[in-house]
Protein backbone atom coordinates (compact mmCIF):
# COMPACT_ATOMS: atom_id res chain seq x y z
CA UNK A 1 0.00 0.00 0.00
CA UNK A 2 2.86 2.40 0.81
CA UNK A 3 4.47 1.76 -2.59
CA UNK A 4 1.24 2.46 -4.47
CA UNK A 5 0.72 5.70 -2.55
CA UNK A 6 4.33 6.77 -3.22
CA UNK A 7 3.96 6.05 -6.94
CA UNK A 8 0.66 7.97 -7.10
CA UNK A 9 2.19 10.99 -5.35
CA UNK A 10 5.22 10.86 -7.67
CA UNK A 11 2.98 10.72 -10.76
CA UNK A 12 0.86 13.59 -9.45
CA UNK A 13 3.91 15.77 -8.76
CA UNK A 14 5.55 14.98 -12.08
CA UNK A 15 2.48 15.69 -14.16
CA UNK A 16 1.39 18.83 -12.36
CA UNK A 17 1.91 22.49 -12.96
CA UNK A 18 2.44 25.02 -10.20
CA UNK A 19 0.64 28.30 -10.91
CA UNK A 20 2.67 31.39 -10.10
CA UNK A 21 0.12 33.99 -11.28
CA UNK A 22 -3.45 33.47 -12.35
CA UNK A 23 -5.32 35.96 -14.52
CA UNK A 24 -8.81 36.72 -13.21
CA UNK A 25 -11.75 35.01 -14.84
CA UNK A 26 -14.33 37.72 -15.52
CA UNK A 27 -17.47 36.32 -17.13
CA UNK A 28 -19.16 39.57 -18.22
CA UNK A 29 -17.83 42.57 -16.35
CA UNK A 30 -16.77 43.54 -12.86
CA UNK A 31 -16.67 46.85 -11.02
CA UNK A 32 -13.72 47.22 -8.72
CA UNK A 33 -10.99 49.62 -7.74
CA UNK A 34 -8.77 49.81 -10.83
CA UNK A 35 -5.53 50.09 -8.85
CA UNK A 36 -6.28 46.73 -7.19
CA UNK A 37 -6.74 45.11 -10.59
CA UNK A 38 -3.45 46.46 -11.98
CA UNK A 39 -1.04 48.74 -10.14
CA UNK A 40 -0.45 51.01 -13.13
CA UNK A 41 -4.14 52.03 -13.27
CA UNK A 42 -5.55 55.10 -11.47
CA UNK A 43 -7.04 54.94 -8.00
CA UNK A 44 -10.64 55.00 -9.24
CA UNK A 45 -13.40 52.49 -9.66
CA UNK A 46 -13.55 50.86 -13.08
CA UNK A 47 -15.84 48.60 -15.06
CA UNK A 48 -13.49 45.82 -16.20
CA UNK A 49 -14.19 43.21 -18.85
CA UNK A 50 -12.21 40.64 -20.81
CA UNK A 51 -11.34 41.74 -24.34
CA UNK A 52 -11.54 38.83 -26.80
CA UNK A 53 -10.67 41.03 -29.79
CA UNK A 54 -7.31 42.14 -31.17
CA UNK A 55 -5.17 44.87 -29.66
CA UNK A 56 -6.41 48.43 -30.23
CA UNK A 57 -9.87 47.29 -31.42
CA UNK A 58 -11.56 49.14 -28.57
CA UNK A 59 -9.59 52.27 -29.50
CA UNK A 60 -10.86 52.09 -33.10
CA UNK A 61 -14.39 51.37 -31.89
CA UNK A 62 -14.46 54.41 -29.59
CA UNK A 63 -12.85 56.57 -32.28
CA UNK A 64 -15.51 55.57 -34.82
CA UNK A 65 -18.48 55.74 -32.43
CA UNK A 66 -17.73 59.19 -31.03
CA UNK A 67 -16.18 60.70 -34.22
CA UNK A 68 -12.95 61.67 -32.43
CA UNK A 69 -10.61 61.70 -35.47
CA UNK A 70 -7.86 60.00 -33.42
CA UNK A 71 -7.68 62.90 -30.94
CA UNK A 72 -8.02 62.22 -27.18
CA UNK A 73 -9.60 58.82 -27.82
CA UNK A 74 -8.44 57.13 -24.62
CA UNK A 75 -9.05 59.97 -22.14
CA UNK A 76 -12.21 61.82 -21.13
CA UNK A 77 -14.50 60.79 -23.98
CA UNK A 78 -17.73 62.76 -23.40
CA UNK A 79 -21.17 61.15 -23.20
CA UNK A 80 -24.61 62.12 -21.91
CA UNK A 81 -27.08 60.18 -19.79
CA UNK A 82 -30.41 61.86 -18.98
CA UNK A 83 -29.02 65.25 -20.11
CA UNK A 84 -26.11 65.01 -17.67
CA UNK A 85 -22.53 65.28 -18.94
CA UNK A 86 -20.04 62.52 -18.12
CA UNK A 87 -16.80 61.27 -19.61
CA UNK A 88 -15.02 57.94 -19.67
CA UNK A 89 -11.44 56.85 -20.10
CA UNK A 90 -10.28 53.38 -20.98
CA UNK A 91 -7.16 51.33 -20.42
CA UNK A 92 -6.11 48.14 -22.22
CA UNK A 93 -4.48 45.95 -19.59
CA UNK A 94 -2.74 42.59 -19.85
CA UNK A 95 -2.83 40.09 -16.99
CA UNK A 96 -0.95 36.83 -17.36
CA UNK A 97 -1.26 33.28 -16.12
CA UNK A 98 2.18 31.86 -15.39
CA UNK A 99 2.93 28.26 -14.40
CA UNK A 100 5.95 26.10 -13.69
CA UNK A 101 5.75 22.69 -15.35
CA UNK A 102 7.41 19.99 -13.26
CA UNK A 103 7.34 17.05 -15.69
CA UNK A 104 9.79 18.54 -18.23
CA UNK A 105 12.15 19.50 -15.38
CA UNK A 106 12.16 15.97 -13.97
CA UNK A 107 12.73 14.39 -17.39
CA UNK A 108 15.65 16.71 -18.13
CA UNK A 109 17.10 16.05 -14.66
CA UNK A 110 16.86 12.29 -15.25
CA UNK A 111 18.69 12.47 -18.59
CA UNK A 112 21.15 15.22 -17.65
CA UNK A 113 24.03 12.73 -17.34
CA UNK A 114 23.65 11.52 -20.93
CA UNK A 115 22.61 14.62 -22.90
CA UNK A 116 21.74 18.31 -22.82
CA UNK A 117 18.30 19.42 -21.61
CA UNK A 118 15.61 18.65 -24.21
CA UNK A 119 12.57 20.30 -22.63
CA UNK A 120 14.23 23.47 -21.36
CA UNK A 121 11.72 25.68 -23.22
CA UNK A 122 8.80 23.94 -21.47
CA UNK A 123 9.83 24.55 -17.85
CA UNK A 124 7.37 27.41 -17.57
CA UNK A 125 4.38 28.62 -19.54
CA UNK A 126 2.82 32.03 -19.82
CA UNK A 127 -0.52 32.99 -21.32
CA UNK A 128 -1.69 36.59 -21.51
CA UNK A 129 -5.26 37.80 -21.22
CA UNK A 130 -6.33 41.30 -22.21
CA UNK A 131 -8.87 43.38 -20.33
CA UNK A 132 -10.49 46.78 -20.85
CA UNK A 133 -10.89 48.98 -17.77
CA UNK A 134 -13.40 51.83 -18.14
CA UNK A 135 -13.33 54.69 -15.63
CA UNK A 136 -15.84 57.53 -15.61
CA UNK A 137 -15.97 61.09 -14.25
CA UNK A 138 -18.51 63.87 -14.18
CA UNK A 139 -17.91 67.57 -14.89
CA UNK A 140 -16.62 68.10 -11.33
CA UNK A 141 -14.15 65.20 -11.78
CA UNK A 142 -15.99 62.94 -9.32
CA UNK A 143 -15.61 59.17 -9.72
CA UNK A 144 -18.95 58.11 -11.25
CA UNK A 145 -18.43 54.43 -10.43
CA UNK A 146 -17.82 55.02 -6.73
CA UNK A 147 -20.46 53.16 -4.66
CA UNK A 148 -21.72 56.43 -3.11
CA UNK A 149 -22.08 58.37 -6.38
CA UNK A 150 -25.77 59.32 -6.92
CA UNK A 151 -25.98 58.51 -10.67
CA UNK A 152 -23.80 55.41 -10.46
CA UNK A 153 -26.44 53.00 -11.81
CA UNK A 154 -27.07 55.16 -14.89
CA UNK A 155 -23.37 55.38 -15.71
CA UNK A 156 -22.85 51.64 -15.13
CA UNK A 157 -25.75 50.84 -17.46
CA UNK A 158 -24.32 53.14 -20.15
CA UNK A 159 -20.85 51.57 -19.89
CA UNK A 160 -22.33 48.05 -19.95
CA UNK A 161 -24.28 48.92 -23.08
CA UNK A 162 -21.06 50.28 -24.59
CA UNK A 163 -19.30 47.00 -23.77
CA UNK A 164 -22.09 44.95 -25.35
CA UNK A 165 -22.10 47.14 -28.46
CA UNK A 166 -18.30 46.80 -28.76
CA UNK A 167 -18.39 43.02 -28.43
CA UNK A 168 -21.22 42.73 -30.97
CA UNK A 169 -19.67 45.08 -33.54
CA UNK A 170 -17.47 43.34 -36.10
CA UNK A 171 -16.88 46.19 -38.52
CA UNK A 172 -16.53 49.68 -37.09
CA UNK A 173 -18.42 51.15 -40.04
CA UNK A 174 -21.47 49.50 -38.40
CA UNK A 175 -21.18 52.00 -35.54
CA UNK A 176 -22.02 54.87 -37.90
CA UNK A 177 -25.07 52.98 -39.18
CA UNK A 178 -26.49 52.34 -35.69
CA UNK A 179 -27.08 56.04 -35.01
Amino acid sequence: MKHILTVLIAIFLCSSCIPLRIAPDIKEDKIKLAKRFKRSLPKQYALIFKDPKDADDFYYFVNAKYHLNHEAVEDNVPFKVNDKEFSFSFYEVERVTSTINLLPMFIDAAISDTSDPIFENLYSSRKGHWYIALTSKDAKMNDCLHPEYPDRKLVIQYLRNLRIEYLNTHNYAEVHLKK
